[in-house]
């Protein structure tokens, strides 16, 4: 692996909450339950609200849950118990934010029956929903997916269409819970369509992952689909840090919803932007498909939301940047390990 142009350290030096958010988050006084802790946005959630409260105030308002008791490594020296989600309703009633993070995602549809699949999911949202009002939640973020808007596209792919549908119950189900007492309750939404950071994890399901890996080693980034694929790219640290913004706003609506933005690039164009910050070449098959594959947010309403709340937008050369250095770490430890 070949060394790294920019600072090797660029994503723990800026794994923080926008500042403002960091502010507020330490002014409340909430309970902090994170739901899917294990997955990429949930260490990430852990890791910037253990570095914003300290490891004091953390371990007394951060409970993480997943689905069986374990550890989170987060970072070299610092290990954070995880509870199953069997427990959660076990909590005594206190006011609570709560990241509801848990989904079986879209991937694993090939190695289930499309009914255990829903089952499952279903499973998954009528436990945290069934837990909502008896522990105490007056604050609840819902990571939705840019996949249902995609639920009734006949055009889309079954998987597409069906893990979108399951998400866009879950906006409703949980839209609904907030509506009922809208003077307590708050729910933000977010339909995530591609992030970056930290974390990232299933790197054969991820483009950006590829490019990354590909470019470190010295490997040529390559692009073979032969339609043009537009993504548009957001760091998690900055969804995390407008979600805590929207709902510990002063003011807000009880229901808020967004998708993620970033700049519509196709995939060609991301891939050059990976050899710019890290270097090689780039290399597109010949377009030959007359369909655009599109997946990308609202961007315009996005970069709203953001300047609403003082958080500022991470380009994607930077957000490259801190996916790289976390992704050469553990690229490195893979290797001593082997």
């Amino acid at each position: 692996m070949q060394s790294m142009p920019f600072d090797p350290e660029i994503d723990r030096k800026h794994a923080r909450l926008a500042q403002g958010v960091r502010q507020t988050l330490l002014a409340d006084t909430r309970r902090i339950n994170i739901v899917g802790a294990s997955g990429w946005i949930g260490r990430t959630t852990a890791a910037l609200l253990y570095e914003a409260l300290g490891a004091e105030a953390f371990s007394r308002r951060v409970a993480c849950f997943g689905s069986r008791a374990g550890v989170l490594d987060l970072d070299e020296g610092l290990s954070i118990p995880q509870r199953p989600l069997a427990e959660i309703a076990e909590q005594e009633q206190s006011p609570t934010l709560l990241f509801n993070l848990a989904f079986l995602t879209m991937d694993k549809i090939a190695g289930m029956a499309a009914a255990e699949y829903v089952r499952a999911n279903q499973a998954l949202s009528e436990t945290i929903i069934s837990a909502l009002e008896p522990i105490g939640v007056d604050r609840l973020f819902v990571a939705s997916s840019g996949a249902a808007a995609f639920a009734d596209d006949a055009q889309a792919a079954s998987d597409l269409r069906l893990y979108g549908g399951l998400k866009r119950d879950d906006e409703s189900a949980f839209a609904s819970w907030a509506l009922a007492a809208p003077e307590a309750r708050r729910t933000v939404i977010a339909r995530i369509y591609s992030v970056s950071g930290p974390w990232i994890n299933k790197h054969e399901v991820y483009a950006l992952a590829n490019f990354i890996l590909d470019s470190l080693d010295g490997r040529p980034v390559e692009v073979r689909a032969p339609m043009r694929v537009w993504r548009s790219y957001v760091a998690v640290r900055e969804v995390v840090s407008l979600v805590l913004a929207a709902l510990l706003a002063n003011d807000a609506e009880p229901v808020t919803r967004f998708d993620t933005g970033g700049e519509p690039l196709e995939l060609g164009d991301v891939g050059a932007k990976v050899v710019e910050v890290i270097g090689g070449e780039v290399r597109r098959a010949p377009i030959t498909g007359p369909t655009d594959n599109r997946y990308v947010g609202d961007d315009a309403s996005y970069a709203r939301l953001l300047g609403r709340y003082g958080i500022s937008h991470l380009p994607l050369v930077d957000q490259i940047a801190e996916t790289a250095a976390y992704l050469a770490r553990q690229n490195a430890v893979e290797r001593v390990a082997t």
